[in-house]
């Protein structure tokens, strides 16, 4: 475990106020609210901006600052006793999808606070500063990046080309930031911190099927994007025969259930989702002349997601070229596989042997803020289970217990890298 910093007095074992914590998760769920009980939050919406507006005013009240960088991401800050220590970076997001749940990011960021409010009740005085950050756009739904306000922090992506994304109505992501009043003038760039965590819902079924408390994330798979392009020849349905037709549908279909078989061969943890099937022309009568559609293939591994791909390439062009058509494939997002700091990680498990909950540790299927942060800082996850294991989904859902102790776990690993002098 990382050593803390100036501590005078031993950690002391303290839990979060949950009523506290669940009220306040409740009063964010009602923030853009779907008919199906879920959250429609999509970033730099004027949904998300009161989401954000209703945060900030909590954040205030317990006495943080606030500053916003350039690509909107907020950051509020509890002083600590040495204003020169590197602080403990907690957070996550707001934003959600357009039928998303209510806890997904959302319980990092409240999570957080709550851990800044339950020091403020505590009389606790940390020598590092903790600060709490809003990542901006971590979903991706509106505009065609996800993690993106972490990203552009660390360096993965352009601040200037990712400004100029828009969404489907043509609508900037930086038109919207400065509708907003989210340009901040904070440089979007990462500074020196001690430790970094993020608190989340597993969104996944192994937690709750184990019936484990507390899931300790050591990575994060490894994701890959793909557009794959198809041209064909169009014709008329009917008189065309079957034999000969340059069909690109016949190749998607093969290539659908070559790669899935792939997969299953580098089973457990491999992944293959194929999305967002459109063609050319819109017509139910005709061959297609052009077929696009996506491909999310993940592993924890990198060396083997290397094979993954390289074999669904393979698999393509056969496949295109057994029916005579063209295929291309582009490489959307190409986010590594991520290791999270050992240090992190123990200052997590010895929080939650403190505390009497169960654990194991695990690998996260989704991506999360957190991989863009463990370029630059020592970071580790926290996760809770979900009702069976669901998200992305307006029946996504946790208890109030379940939030309670991740956030518990989350207040005792930061005490103990923030240093504690009262």
């Amino acid at each position: 475990m990382s050593s803390a910093i100036g501590t005078e007095n031993p950690l002391r074992i303290e839990r979060v106020d949950a009523d506290r914590l669940w009220s306040r998760l409740m009063d964010m769920a009602a923030v853009g609210s779907t008919p199906g009980g879920g959250n429609n939050r999509q970033a730099l919406s004027d949904e998300d901006a009161a989401g954000r507006a209703l945060f900030l005013g909590w954040a205030l009240a317990a006495g943080c600052s606030a500053e916003t960088d350039e690509i909107g991401n907020l950051f509020v800050r509890r002083p600590g006793s040495d204003p020169e220590a590197a602080p403990v970076l907690l957070g996550s997001h707001l934003d959600t999808q357009p039928t998303g749940g209510r806890f997904d990011g959302v319980y990092g960021v409240l999570g957080g606070l709550e851990v800044i409010e339950r020091l403020n009740d505590l009389g606790i005085q940390t020598v590092a500063p903790i600060e709490l950050v809003v990542w901006t756009n971590e979903e991706g739904s509106r505009f065609p990046r996800s993690m993106m306000g972490s990203g552009v922090w660390a360096g993965v992506f352009d601040l200037d080309h990712t400004l100029g994304l828009a969404d489907v109505d043509g609508i900037s992501v930086g038109a919207e930031l400065t509708r907003l009043g989210w340009a901040g003038t904070r440089a979007a760039e990462p500074t020196a911190y001690r430790a970094a965590f993020e608190l989340h819902i597993e969104q996944g079924p192994i937690l709750e099927a184990e019936h484990i408390e507390i899931g300790v994330v050591t990575g994060v798979q490894g994701l890959r994007w793909f557009t794959i392009e198809l041209h064909g020849f169009p014709a008329h349905a009917g008189p065309t025969p079957m034999k000969g037709r340059r069909d690109p549908a016949r190749v998607i279909a093969n290539v659908v259930e070559r790669v899935y078989r792939l997969v299953d061969d580098h089973g457990p943890w491999a992944r293959a989702t194929f999305a967002q099937f459109r063609s050319w022309p819109t017509s139910p009568n005709t061959i297609p002349e052009r077929l696009v559609c996506t491909l999310d293939l993940r592993h924890p591994d990198r060396a083997t997601l290397d094979r993954l791909e390289a074999e669904m390439r393979r698999i393509v062009a056969e496949e295109a070229d057994k029916r005579s058509v063209e295929a291309a494939i582009a490489i959307d997002n190409n986010s590594a596989p991520v290791t999270f700091d050992e240090n992190c990680v123990a200052s997590i498990e010895e929080a939650i042997s403190s505390l009497g909950f169960s654990a194991r540790r695990l690998v996260s299927g989704a991506g999360h803020d957190a991989c863009y942060v463990a370029l630059h800082a020592p970071t580790s996850m926290i996760f809770v289970p979900c009702d069976d294991g669901l998200s992305h989904n307006e029946a996504e859902n946790i208890t109030k217990e379940q939030a309670e102790r991740g956030a518990s776990v989350l207040l005792n690993a930061v005490v103990a890298n923030a240093g504690r002098l009262s």
